[in-house]
């Protein structure tokens, strides 16, 4: 008797064990696009500021980052900047008088596999003003990967007030000229492929390809040098003419140009 109960309960363990590994074996596998928490680790060693020269067919720009208000998102433009991954891409879209975004597609508008989505650092204090560099992303606000977006102007609407904003992570110290190059040309629909392979028209595309051939960080002293040289290059402020009495000449009213409709925020297309 004992050994039939003995054989009764060892096969109900077997059967119970069996139905426990089908259920685990049946459970959904987290979606790809989520984002995890980004961990301590991502956060890099420098306390100081990062700069990262992005080498384009337009000119150079020099990035200053900051790793201290935005650590997560430092660390991740520095990841893919390391791994060569920004070399012979294009800015992809370019909407007038609001931003420049890019590093998402190669030259052949072929949208390139990321590495995992980053937390959004929203909140660091840092505004979307002009020059900035921020992440661009999806809907969902911890979905940013390797596309980036450059402000042509202050985008406070960028940062936030009606919930999760974009989040800052450096600014232009050299090129800005490059970026308002950047941001004068024409822009349209062309067709592009994404990460499933399928092609769509985006809207936004420059007329003219607009291409960063190289991203690399350099030194500090580096960089010193190349803002030293931007300025001295700068052209000097023109002198307003001399011998006209201002108070007497009176400039005709500007009109006011009719306001443009809302662009719509970057996207990690």
């Amino acid at each position: 008797m004992n050994t039939t109960n003995t054989l009764l309960r060892s096969i109900t363990a077997s059967v119970a064990l069996a139905f426990m590994s089908a259920a685990i074996a049946q459970e959904p596998a987290a979606p790809a696009t989520a984002a995890p928490e980004a961990p301590a680790t991502q956060a890099p060693a420098a306390t100081g500021p990062v700069f990262v020269l992005i080498d384009t067919n337009k000119g150079n720009i020099v990035l200053e980052l900051d790793p201290v208000k935005a650590p997560i998102s430092v660390e991740n433009f520095r990841r893919y900047v390391k791994e060569g991954f920004y070399n012979n891409t294009v800015f992809h879209r370019i909407v007038p008088n609001f931003v420049v975004q890019g590093g998402g597609f190669d030259e052949k508008f072929v949208q390139k596999k990321t590495n995992e989505p980053i937390k959004n650092e929203w909140t660091n204090g840092l505004k979307n003003s002009r020059g900035s560099i921020s992440m661009a992303r999806l809907p969902s606000p911890d979905s940013a990967t390797s596309q980036f977006f450059l402000n042509l102007k202050d985008n406070p609407a960028l940062d936030g007030g009606n919930g999760p904003g974009y989040a800052v992570f450096g600014k232009i110290v050299v090129g800005m000229d490059v970026l308002d190059a950047m941001g004068a040309i024409r822009p349209g629909p062309a067709e592009a492929t994404d990460q499933t392979g399928t092609k769509r028209m985006f809207p936004d595309v420059p007329s003219e390809k607009v291409v960063m051939k190289s991203a690399a960080e350099i030194d500090a002293s580096a960089a010193a040098k190349m803002i030293a040289e931007a300025k001295a290059a700068a052209p000097a402020p023109v002198a307003p003419a001399t011998g006209a009495n201002p108070a007497v000449v009176k400039p005709a009213v500007p009109v006011a140009p009719a306001a443009p409709a809302a662009p719509a925020a970057p996207a990690a297309k």
